[in-house]
């Protein structure tokens, strides 16, 4: 049963983005309705203690905190989430990431939920606490506060564990990013915990899900042409995300959103960068597996557990011979393994979209574009030629995309 909403429920169901469909959602009815946790009501001061000016993250329409169970001393992370939206009742959008949560609890990958509390203007998440923080603060450092390349292979290996779990349970996080994946502790380097599925959706076969949402630098080409989403849309953000922990600067960065977009869209990227020279042979066509246009072909996040990259513990090193052997290699022979077999693409209708996600109102749900500059230095803008494909690498603050933004294609 769905928890009764806080009045007055303004909630509208709008109807699915189901190709020949026009029957509500039923998929997302029955991941709602099958929520298990308690919503408290009583005061969340009376049972936790939010430490002062401890800020973990804050988004357009949420907070999170570092807070303190009276009762067991326990530190919880809390995120605290407008259920009104630009004066529309949101709370249905909260209630799916309780869902997907619930889902999700045994999976040690994945952060977990202990309680809710709901107030007339919030509801509160309260959730496991990590205390190393954003991974995002390693991809950006320089020296020895950045990622190793023998780091990145246990993390990259974890996060793959848990979105192999979310696969398998047919959903999409679609917004895996490095503020997205947090460390249960930086020194020693801790375990990963996914977090943050405000954007997540369920797959169901026979049912395509066509949503424009996420962050620019790490959508996939198949959200910005408003094409079928599947799990391979997070595979592409997979790819994105080892780029940027591997060498600090981000692929399709662009020096507009424009850019990014057409940068994403028309696969720019340079393989033979000086970012790429030091990585062994093996760490780049594990990008090249993922950075594919074709959805199908691109490896799903069982088939890059597999990974020679990452079944390998000892530093790989190859020769001159080798390195431009696999420079030569165009990404067709990168990925015919991937491509051997048709791979069923998942895709489906979302859980019932709530009027704060429709297109009109689409920046409700986008995230923030990366907010920091990466370790490399930012070209400087006059020496580059008027039709550069990547113009910058660097990590800056942009407002979230339109969802129906589509004029670039």
């Amino acid at each position: 049963m769905i928890p009764p909403p806080s009045p007055p429920n303004t909630d509208k169901m709008t109807l699915t983005r189901c190709v020949g469909s026009t029957k509500t959602d039923r998929i997302g009815t029955s991941l709602l309705e099958n929520i298990q946790t308690q919503i408290r009501t009583e005061p969340f001061e009376d049972i936790y203690r939010v430490t002062p000016n401890r800020e973990l993250g804050r988004g357009k329409f949420a907070v999170v905190r570092r807070c303190t169970e009276k009762s067991t001393g326990t530190v919880y992370a809390a995120k605290f989430v407008r259920k009104r939206r630009k004066g529309q009742d949101c709370r249905v959008e909260v209630l799916r990431e309780m869902a997907v949560l619930e889902l999700t609890n045994p999976n040690p990958r994945i952060i977990n939920l202990h309680q809710v509390y709901e107030t007339p203007t919030e509801m509160i998440l309260v959730l496991e606490y990590a205390a190393g923080g954003e991974i995002f603060d390693q991809c950006v450092a320089e020296g020895d506060e950045a990622f190793t390349h023998q780091e990145v292979k246990p993390l990259m290996r974890q996060i793959l564990e848990g979105v192999d779990f979310l696969h398998r349970n047919n959903i999409v996080h679609l917004d895996l990013k490095p503020q997205n994946i947090l460390l249960t502790s930086v020194r020693p380097l801790g375990d990963i915990k996914i977090v943050d599925f405000g954007l997540s959706r369920r797959l169901c076969q026979n049912h395509e899900l066509r949503e424009i949402m996420g962050t620019p630098e790490y959508v996939a080409p198949e959200i910005l042409n408003y094409e079928p989403i599947s799990t391979a849309t997070d595979m592409w953000s997979i790819g994105v995300l080892a780029y940027v922990m591997l060498t600090g600067t981000s692929p399709f960065l662009g020096d507009d959103k424009q850019g990014t977009f057409l940068n994403i869209s028309q696969i720019n990227i340079d393989y033979t960068e000086g970012e790429l020279q030091d990585l062994p042979a093996s760490a780049i066509n594990f990008i090249q597996s993922l950075l594919i246009k074709e959805p199908k072909c691109r490896a799903t996040a069982e088939e890059c557990l597999r990974h020679h990259w990452l079944r390998t513990d000892v530093p790989q090193k190859t020769d001159d011979a080798q390195k431009t052997g696999d420079a030569q290699k165009t990404d067709k022979d990168f990925t015919s393994d991937f491509c051997q077999q048709p791979r069923s693409s998942l895709t489906s209708s979302p859980s019932s979209l709530s009027s704060c996600s429709s297109s009109s109102s689409g920046e409700e749900v986008v995230a923030a574009c990366t907010m920091k500059q990466c370790r490399s230095p930012m070209p400087d803008p006059e020496t580059l030629s008027p039709d550069s494909k990547v113009v910058s690498k660097r990590f800056r603050y942009e407002e979230p995309f339109s969802s129906v933004q589509k004029s670039i294609f």
